[in-house]
């Protein structure tokens, strides 16, 4: 099976290099029409005209809510329709505690967050009118933690609660919202001259398969990189249960049981996890 976009209009922000360079070309090779957005004009247009007649250029300021709305009106009245959002853009200003200050960490949470929950706040509507809908944001393995990218990765935490809450306000509706976790040598990350193995290419497409029609999951994060594509998934040890008040001497006597991974689960959402959270609890026996 080819997996094409004929007829589907995308929208890719921080599309002017790297990564988000990536994604446009490959949808665009596809036959989506790409909307090239970058607060940078002059590789905007670039990628745009490299990709030829079935791109335009948009330079909205997308860590701004009039930006994305400017960005997803235009699309629609250049365009007349809005099938694929992927919010790529992003920065990186590497500080560490104590050092970083509350600047550096706005400057992060209004680019990742800000500009994800803009586009989608503003894509939102014209895909429930349509009834279809494919957002991909964009986590990271920064995630993990490094001692220099405290905002960084609080930022990039973020945007996964962010797109979950999304993927399940979207299921009813024709609209889902994954993640992807991209790896790759860019200007971004301190080397623009990515050798082959390392390049943005290999990440587009898994980026282009979750926003595919034909994409299978919901709510999910996947990572891509180097050759290699896999899961990644938050998860629940089974843990202990204490049947009586718990005491502080209680948890540690049973902390190798806690952290026994054995038979951990993966939640879909909030109500799976209460209820597999409480489900030693007693049910309320229903009153006649």
């Amino acid at each position: 099976m080819t997996y094409r976009f004929d007829g589907r209009v995308a929208v890719v922000t921080g599309a002017g290099r790297g990564i988000g360079r990536a994604y446009a070309i490959l949808l665009a090779e596809r036959g989506a029409r790409v909307v090239v957005n970058d607060v940078d004009a002059e590789p905007a247009n670039a990628v745009a005209g490299e990709i030829g007649a079935d791109a335009l250029a948009d330079t909205s300021d997308v860590a701004t809510a009039d930006g994305a709305s400017a960005l997803v009106d235009s699309t629609i009245e250049r365009l007349g329709r809005l099938d694929i959002l992927i919010n790529n853009a992003g920065i990186i200003r590497w500080a560490g505690m104590p050092e970083v200050d509350e600047d550096n960490l706005q400057q992060h949470l209004a680019v990742h967050v800000g500009g994800s929950f803009n586009t989608a706040r503003a894509a939102w509507p014209h895909m429930v009118e349509r009834g279809y809908g494919r957002v991909v944001m964009t986590t990271s393995s920064g995630l993990f933690g490094l001692p220099n990218n405290t905002s960084y990765a609080a930022a990039k935490g973020a945007v996964i609660g962010l797109a979950r809450s999304l993927a399940t306000a979207g299921t009813d509706r024709g609209i889902k919202v994954n993640l992807i976790a991209p790896g790759a040598f860019t200007r971004m990350a301190g080397r623009g001259d990515a050798p082959p193995e390392m390049s943005p290419d290999l990440v587009a497409p898994m980026a282009a398969f979750l926003a595919h029609e034909d994409c299978p999951v919901n709510g999910e994060i996947y990572a891509a990189g180097f050759g290699r594509f896999a899961r990644l998934f938050i998860a629940q040890s089974p843990g202990y249960v204490q049947a009586t008040a718990a005491t502080i001497e209680d948890i540690a006597t049973h902390w190798e049981a806690i952290n026994d991974e054995t038979g951990y689960y993966v939640p879909t959402d909030l109500p799976e996890w209460s209820a597999l959270f409480m489900a030693h609890l007693p049910r309320e026996t229903p009153k006649d």
